[in-house]
């Protein structure tokens, strides 16, 4: 990521915090409304859900990063209004499927190690 990019992902974050909670709020709802499937890996309060997306990570479809990812922009583009810019959207989508690619990396050599030792 370039300096700017690291920036824009500073910046909005700071832009965000004060609102987080409701943040989170609208980031499930959506995700929920893109992909009701989701729902059961996601049971509980906003805290637990927030802590539970990455322990769940291992339940997530491939086809399931789409509608996070879109979630996640949304949610984003509602909170920060004006200052979701182009660059800050394009910063926050390399950010966001550069983390999603190396989850579904480790899920996938992590499955490829329990499959030889249980061979």
């Amino acid at each position: 990521m370039t300096t700017e990019e690291i920036s824009l992902l500073k910046s909005s974050i700071q832009k965000i915090r004060p609102v987080a909670e409701q943040a989170a709020a609208l980031f499930y709802a959506r995700l929920f409304e893109l992909d009701p499937t989701l729902r059961e890996l996601f049971e509980g309060d906003m805290i637990t859900q927030s802590r539970r997306l990455w322990h769940a990570s291992s339940h997530v479809k491939q086809s399931h990063y789409d509608s996070i990812g879109e979630a996640l922009l949304w949610t984003l583009s509602k909170g920060l209004g004006a200052d979701f810019t182009f660059e800050t959207r394009a910063a926050w989508g390399k950010i966001y499927w550069l983390l999603a690619e190396t989850i579904k990396a480790g899920a996938r050599d992590g499955a490829a190690s329990l499959n030889r030792a249980a061979a």
